[in-house]
């Protein structure tokens, strides 16, 4: 039924019967006490095992933040006033909303560019921001809050067409790559920075900057792997980060590579530049890769990823799992993925250094080739933000228990309990 409007009766017919199954039993204890309505859209499989909790929704289409619960209901949505989403909102403990939003005059334009980092109170009012755009760098997609109270975001640099030659880049073009930024929002300072330019590796030509055997050279990375070519030479295109607090790394999405890339935020700046220094004493070298072992010429591992958004570290008993969104570009057929990550990271050359597959769900309807991410939830359920259609709710028997179409483009859905200190901070009149 998805997508097809015209067959809204026989929607309703079954959304209705599903409903009246779903409530048919003695046993109480497991009966969800969400009342779903008859509403277009909205598909109720298995209603006493949907998990109910808020979902926080970025929606890019209509410029909105809002929060909603299972049965559609929206129970907040915050007014950005004049303001575009830049793609990530996300609540922290203290009810305030970090946002990346879209600065005024944007010179650098990628898809998901954002330039000015918010936090914002529940009525919109900005009470922090920073604004990181300018003719060669632009903060992007995805921040994260440290726990020391920093703020983690995705920046694009520029370079210009000769200095791209002169690194060894094999497209005639500018070049537009990925770095990492980490500032203290109490003084406004860059306190860490790591940039991809420092870590690359090329064998085209030997007379040119970072020449060296890819396949020999894991932990950097390949300027010319171009699975994706354009003329803005937007090689990379990283949309996503985490942060693992306990190791102190960042796991950072990279779209066009269809790779995870963990980094060591150990490292002092300077370091990051280099290949010492740092807990795993590489500097910003990467530690460790996944998702899509071509990028270093490696023919052991199985590729998983066909671009990617979410890199998502779980907590509790799946700690030292992930969760990823494969958008499956070229399958025209999306996959989130469980994986383990090892415990202690191995990067060799010509071996399978890829993690192992715990859990994956797709289906034939489910189908995003842009955005989208997955969340767990409290009970093993997953919740999947489909970008272009809306979101599922699935077991992990991978059965589709709760499901909603609705207009919009959404970046991704973020799970809240009801308990959560951002929400009860967020005092809101929730029965």
């Amino acid at each position: 039924m998805k997508k097809i409007p015209d067959q809204k009766l026989l929607y309703i017919l079954l959304a209705s019967l599903l409903y009246l199954t779903s409530c048919d039993s003695d046993d109480s204890e497991t009966i969800n006490t969400l009342n779903f309505p008859i509403k277009e859209g909205l598909e109720v499989f298995d209603g006493k095992n949907v998990y109910d909790g808020l979902i926080l929704i970025n929606d890019a289409s209509a410029n909105s933040v809002y929060l909603m619960d299972k049965t559609t209901a929206v129970i907040h949505e915050w007014n950005l006033k004049g303001k575009r989403l830049g793609n990530d909102a996300t609540l922290l403990d203290d009810g305030r909303l970090l946002a990346m939003l879209e600065s005024e005059n944007p010179k650098i334009t990628l898809g998901g560019y954002g330039g000015l980092i918010s936090i914002m109170d529940k009525d919109g009012n900005v009470e922090w921001s920073y604004e990181y755009s300018d003719e060669n760098h632009i903060a992007h997609h995805d921040t994260k809050m440290l726990p020391n109270g920093n703020i983690l975001f995705l920046s694009w640099e520029k370079k210009s067409r000769e200095e791209a030659s002169q690194i060894g880049f094999k497209a005639d073009t500018p070049i537009i790559y990925d770095a990492i930024l980490e500032i203290n929002p109490q003084t406004n300072e860059i306190v860490w920075e790591w940039h991809m330019w420092d870590h690359l590796v090329q064998d085209l030509d030997e007379e040119k900057e970072n020449f060296n055997d890819v396949a020999l050279n894991p932990r950097r990375i390949d300027i010319n792997y171009l699975e994706v070519q354009n003329e803005l030479g937007d090689v990379s295109h990283a949309n996503g980060i985490d942060y693992d607090a306990n190791k102190d790394l960042i796991y950072l999405s990279v779209n066009y590579y269809s790779e995870i890339w963990v980094i060591d935020h150990s490292t002092t700046s300077e370091q990051a530049k280099s290949k010492i220094g740092g807990n795993y004493n590489i500097g910003g070298d990467l530690v460790y890769r996944f998702g899509n072992p071509s990028t270093y010429k490696n023919t052991n591992g199985k590729r998983l990823f066909d671009r990617n958004h979410h890199p998502n570290l779980l907590n509790g008993e799946k700690k030292g799992n992930i969760l990823i969104y494969s958008n499956g570009l070229n399958s025209n057929q999306s996959t989130v993925y469980e994986l383990k990550i090892p415990e202690n990271f191995i990067l060799e050359s010509n071996q399978n250094n890829e993690p192992s597959i715990i859990w994956n769900f797709t289906d034939t309807d489910l189908f995003a080739g842009r955005v989208s991410g997955a969340d767990i939830l409290p009970n093993g359920n997953v919740l999947i933000t489909e970008g272009d259609f809306g979101f599922w709710e699935v077991s992990q028997k991978g059965e589709i228990l709760w499901r909603y179409n609705t207009l919009g483009f959404f970046w991704r859905g973020y799970h809240y309990d009801y308990s959560d200190s951002a929400i009860i901070n967020l005092d809101l009149p929730i029965n």
